[in-house]
Order: C-alpha cells, then structure tokens, then sequence
C-alpha cells in the first residue's frame, strides 16, 4: 500500500518564512507506527509537493501533519490530492484540535485528535482496506471525520499510558525525504506532553473562571487532571496538556537507536525535542502518578546524564561531528546541579526559556509555572554554564496591560545584561482546546501601545545583538543554492543562528553539506546576515 505524508508544519500560506533549517519529530512518528505493520510511507515537505504535485500520483492514501496556522497550506495539498487520487486523506497535528479547520475548511475526510499512535492502529485496517466504509468511524475514538458531508466528532482518547507510549519507535529512513536533511536540525522526541496543569485566573469569554480552590497546584497528583471549573490545564495560551497530556519519557534505548540511525544517514545537527527537556526522567520520580507538577520533584539528573552520556558515547564511536542541542526548559526546574549538567554535554548550545511576560502578577494569572525572577535566574545560570539563553516572550496576550508591558521590558533588559542572546517575540495566536482558545487573536504589535512597546524594545535588543556578530567567525554548516538567486549559497550556523548568506558562492558551492568556519561580514535581516567562507574544517 503506497502511502504519502506530507510535512506542512510551519508553511502558513505555501511558504516558510523562519525556521527553515528544522525538522520536525510528528511525521516520522507516524511513520514508524506505519512501519511496524511493514508499510513503506514517504515523507515529503510542503514546497515539494506544492512544486511538483505529480508526485501524489504514486500514492494511495494521504496523511498532512500541520499546524493551525498551516490551514491555507493543508487545503491547498487536499486540492491537489483531488486532481490525482480518490483516495482517503487524513490530517493530522495541532490543526486538528480544531476539527472545523482541519475537515470543513481544510476539506480533509479524517482529523486524528491529539496523540496519534494507538488511533492510527485501529485506523489503519479500514484505510487499507478495499471497501472503505465512513461509517465504520464512529467506533474509533480520538478522531473527526464527514459523514454525508456533516461532521462527527468521536470522544477524544485517553492519553497513553507511559508503557505503551515508549513501545513506540520513530521512523529514521523517512528523513531522507526531506531534501535538506544533512544540514537542517533534526528534532527527536524525548518528552511528550507538559508537567504544568497550573489553571489560569484570567476569566474566559464563556465566564468560567477560577474559583481559587487551588487543587491544580496543591492537590495530589491525578487530581489536578481535572479542574471543578473546567479550565483546561497549562498556561493559558498553550494546549500542549490537553492534546498531549501529562509529561512522559521516551525510553532511554529508543532515543539513541534513533540518533545513532539518523547520524548514519548523515545527520549532523539534532535537537532533543520536549516542551521541556528537564522534565525528562522526572515522570519516574513519580510513577505510577502522572506528572502533573511543574515543580516537584527537582530534574532527575541521573535520568538526563544517561541519556546525554549515551549520545556522547555514540558520536564518539562514530568519529563524526554533530551538534546536539536541546529545545526548551522551565526556568523553575533550571537549579545549580541542572546547569552543571546541561554545560558538562551541552557547552555552547542554545537553551530556550519561556518567560511571555516581565510582569509576576500577570504570569501567575495566565498559569504559568514559572516567575519572572525565575527566568533570570535561570539565565544567570545556564550562562554560567557555558550555555546560551534565548528568551520568549508573547505580544497581546489576555490580561496584558501598559503596566505589564513596562514590566516585560525590564525584564528583557535585565536578560540581555544577564547574558540572553536573543529575545523572541510572539504574537498571541489562540490555539484550540488550549485555555484562551476563544479568545480573539491579538491584534499587530502597531495597533496596541502595549504590544508595540513590546515588540519595539525586543526589536532594538536584536537589532544591537546582530550588530556584535560581525567580524566574528562560526562554524557553518553549507546548504545548496538558494532556490531564486542560484549565485547565492547558503549555511546555517552549526549550533544555531540566523542563515548566512555566502558572498564567495564560487568558494562556497565546493563545500555543500559540509562543515566550514564562516566570518560573519554585514547583516541583512533580523532572520538573516551575510558572511564569507574562510576555512574548511
């Protein structure tokens, strides 16, 4: 059975516009799961198959991983899927939290809801199947899908229980259908899900709000799973708890197969993907119970330098030079000893950290687990460690205020004195099944004093932070040709940055894929600067 995945996280309306060294870990987890039933999937970006359609031709049934923003994406990949099968096409990712977006507007047969292994299983006999019958659905929890053109929605899945979750594997061949795969950054899973079931305090348009009963910070573990208000649980803003449920740990021995099988096929740059890398481990602390607490217990070191020591240990076996990187950490949970750590295996890396507001008193209503002095400590730190903080922050978020914004702004302040290296700015997006998820969608940082006092002040940070990186020389890692100016050449830091663009392209061009030392000469954008090659490693 020919089966295509299509990759269209971070495409918004046909085209990347940041990010576009990453991969994600979403469609080879769904790979592997079609792997074990001795299917052969392939994967292909987005960009691919919108510039050489012809190529859903070859298959039978269609799966789309996206985002919600990747709506005009996934619709344009469903009409194009029209034109050359009749097969079914199922979509899946956080688009799908909104089943309205991912089968009316998106025009897609089925919506796999949350965690996709186990439904995919049981979906799977009726997909392959020659007398595929729609109403044979209804049985399946954990999905939406059109019936006569209306549309049904099953009860959601329980989330996986933490046995089961680490049977599964991800698929590694199916990175070599990503074109750019020896020099992007190839994100592994390592934790799934979200330890923070803090409620936020800030009353929903619905008028549910907090009543201060305090059980999703106090009450034993399993209790906090369910709020007497019926807050989702996490920051406000967020719907990684409710997709994805608690966090749990991917099995020491899956995560390294994994590695050691995407480095043979020339990987070099991977990210050890979790909403937050220092909750890996800490769901052993806890079980049987779920981790449902952001804070207690502190990070389970022995469990982070097992894993961080295996990849070590296989690199070295290899002979080969590969960054590892991790994603994201709670500043709550960034302690001492979690520093020392991260620094011992990570010297160099970015580390990213969530702040979203300078103001403690805003934090603490949207449910965030962590304190503004938190974020700084943390940075403090992680810094000293030999490691490099990025900071987050979100512009229009619910509750957001002049006073809070003038708080965000010490605090970006205070971070960059402090060592941040960048300061990253969002606009408030509201994300289905998350706590704000009817909330309207923030206006642009120009239409609202507060927003523009924001992003202006993170924009004049970056803008002095780029400003220090000429004349200095990174290494890079050599992508081909950039697709509309063929004389240009393009690297990626090897560690992480913005995208080089290479003035000696007649240099350059000799070292695809391969790892030079680059002297960085002007910048171009806040996403972008120009270098030159000076040196092959």
């Amino acid at each position: 059975m020919s089966i295509i995945i299509v990759d269209a996280l971070g495409y918004g309306k046909g085209k990347r516009l940041a990010t576009i060294d990453v991969i994600g870990c979403g469609p080879r987890a769904i790979a592997g799961v079609l792997e074990k039933y001795d299917l052969n999937p392939k994967i292909f970006p987005a960009n691919i198959i919108l510039s050489k359609p012809s190529i859903l031709e070859n298959y039978k049934i269609l799966f789309v991983s996206a985002m919600t923003q990747d709506l005009t994406t996934a619709r344009k990949i469903r009409i194009l899927w029209n034109r050359f099968s009749n097969g079914p096409a199922i979509i899946g990712g956080p688009i799908a939290s909104d089943p309205y977006d991912a089968l009316i507007r998106a025009g897609f047969q089925i919506a796999i809801i949350g965690e996709g292994e186990e439904t995919l299983e049981e979906l799977l006999p009726l997909l392959i199947s020659n007398d595929y019958d729609p109403y044979k659905l209804e049985k399946i929890r954990g999905i939406a899908f059109k019936l006569n053109s209306e549309l049904k929605l099953n009860p959601l899945r329980p989330i996986m229980d933490r046995d089961k979750f680490r049977q599964y594997k991800h698929s590694v061949r199916t990175i070599r259908g990503y074109p750019n795969y020896r020099v992007a950054r190839v994100y592994v899973e390592v934790v799934r899900g979200c330890s923070n079931y803090y409620r936020t305090t800030i009353e929903l348009p619905d008028g549910r709000k907090c009543n201060n009963c305090n059980l999703c910070r106090t009450a034993p573990l399993e209790k906090r799973y369910h709020c007497p208000q019926g807050i989702p649980p996490g920051c406000g803003y967020c719907s990684v708890p409710s997709l994805f449920g608690p966090s749990r740990s991917r099995s020491i021995e899956v995560i390294l197969d994994e590695i050691e099988g995407l480095i043979k096929l020339g990987v070099r740059r991977l990210i050890l993907s979790a909403s937050d890398f220092l909750d890996f481990g800490r769901d052993d602390l806890v079980y049987p119970e779920p981790l449902t607490d952001p804070r207690n217990p502190p990070p389970n070191l022995d469990a982070i330098e097992a894993l961080l020591n295996g990849i070590k240990s296989i690199i070295t076996k290899m002979r080969v030079k590969v960054f590892v990187g991790i994603e994201n950490v709670k500043p709550c949970l960034v302690n001492e000893d979690a520093a020392r750590l991260l620094g011992k295996y990570l010297y160099g890396s970015p580390v990213h950290i969530g702040c979203e507001t300078g103001s403690p008193l805003h934090a603490k209503m949207l449910g965030r687990p962590s304190s503004p002095n938190e974020t700084l400590n943390a940075i403090k730190l992680l810094k000293k460690y030999g490691l490099r903080p990025y900071v987050y922050f979100i512009h229009g978020l619910p509750g957001q205020s002049i006073e809070t914004a003038k708080e965000t702004v010490k605090i970006m302040k205070k971070a960059v004195a402090l060592g941040a290296e960048k300061i990253t700015v969002y606009r408030f997006q509201p994300l289905p099944m998350s706590a704000f998820g009817n909330f309207s969608r923030a206006p642009p940082a120009y239409r609202n004093p507060a927003s523009y006092m924001i992003w202006k002040t993170a924009n004049e940070i970056n803008s002095l932070l780029k400003k220090e990186l000429i004349g200095k020389i990174v290494e890079a890692i050599i992508t081909k040709a950039h697709t509309r100016r063929k004389k240009l050449i393009l690297a990626y830091p090897f560690t992480h940055g913005p995208v080089i663009y290479l003035k000696n392209h007649w240099i350059a061009e000799k070292f695809i894929n391969e790892i030079v030392k680059v002297k960085i000469t002007g910048i171009i954008s806040d996403r972008a600067v120009e270098g030159e090659v000076i040196e092959e490693l």
